[in-house]
């Protein structure tokens, strides 16, 4: 089977740190994005991956040059302009050979959904594709589900008014599709699969969806980066040892569920609180990091206090400075 990974997107909400890196390619507790999504579909039947690229896309292929993503061979499709997420899908299907049942996902969602159980429940209801589900507090800030007894969808709205959602349960982001699914996109165009080709489907009674009670994160905010570092280290009993390699941490220096990068250095009394540093930080003497993300070869002048700061590549924080709540720079 294949999988078309959508990784063409902007991430603007992640910015600075997308300004010169693709979102899929942050990451997480050491390890891009990409292979914590592709890694969950090594043992589910998954033989190739189709990459979906749009922004920086030849990050995509410095970074993996065999062509590989964890032992998976990859193809690409390069958007020549935003064409929405069904849109990118057709046009994959242009690009790319996509005439069996193929899966989908979000690149930036993380979760250990069994994508087998998926597939079956898929091919067990005969529609033309299935959606992944997960049940949320607040809905009304995704694409919003009702389903009937055997998971037809009844409705499918995106991002309904607080109040107005059909149901708790939400798009997950993870589907399987079957070819036919690509006739109803409108070639060359910009189509959403959220606002106009799963409500279309819907009404047809060709779209089913399965509850998945799993992890499951959107990291698309710098909140929800953060909180996918810190659940990575929370569920990895090696991490913690391995956090801390090739780092230089003074001996009176607090870290608090928190990432270093590689060659990092803390000095004497710095503290680190549910934050992430990429690769060659250096926070000086007496600094502060609070909920905070410090891109690669960021330095923390002595003294200074981060708090709930995103801090770009490179970036020197003065002395004694106290800032919250900042993208540096704007």
């Amino acid at each position: 089977m294949k999988a078309l990974l959508l990784v063409g997107g902007f991430g603007t909400r992640l910015r600075p740190l997308t300004v010169s890196t693709p979102k899929q390619l942050l990451p997480i507790a050491g390890k891009p994005m990409i292979e914590w999504v592709v890694e969950r579909l090594v043992n589910h039947g998954v033989e190739e991956l189709i990459l979906s690229l749009g922004y920086k896309s030849d990050a995509f292929l410095d970074a993996y040059p065999t062509g590989k993503i964890l032992g998976l061979p990859f193809k690409i499709a390069i958007e020549p302009e935003p064409r929405g997420t069904a849109g990118a899908i057709r046009f994959c299907a242009e690009t790319v050979e996509l005439d069996k049942t193929f899966l989908v996902l979000n690149g930036d969602v993380l979760t250990d959904l069994d994508t087998s159980s998926l597939v079956a429940f898929h091919r067990q209801s005969g529609g033309l594709a299935t959606i992944a589900m997960q049940t949320v507090e607040t809905p009304s800030r995704y694409g919003v589900i009702s389903t009937s007894d055997i998971g037809q969808v009844l409705n499918f709205v995106e991002k309904p008014a607080p109040g107005t959602e059909p149901s708790n349960n939400i798009n997950a982001g993870t589907y399987v599709m079957e070819p036919g699914v690509l006739e109803r996109i409108p070639i060359n165009t910009a189509v959403s699969i959220e606002r106009e080709t799963f409500p279309q489907l819907a009404a047809d009674g060709e779209l089913y969806a399965m509850s998945a009670d799993s992890y499951w994160l959107d990291t698309g905010t710098p909140e929800q980066f953060l909180e996918a570092n810190v659940d990575a280290l929370r569920s990895s009993s090696t991490l913690e040892t391995d956090n801390a390699m090739n780092c230089s941490v003074s001996d009176t220096a607090l870290v608090v569920e928190s990432i270093l990068g590689r060659g990092s250095e803390l000095q004497a009394g710095v503290s680190v609180n549910s934050s992430v540093l990429f690769s060659q930080c250096i926070i000086e003497r007496d600094a502060s990091v609070t909920r905070s993300i410090l891109a690669d070869n960021v330095r923390v002048g002595e003294g200074a206090i981060l708090e709930d700061c995103v801090v770009a590549a490179g970036q020197v924080i003065p002395k004694n400075t106290h800032l919250k709540n900042k993208k540096i720079p704007e």
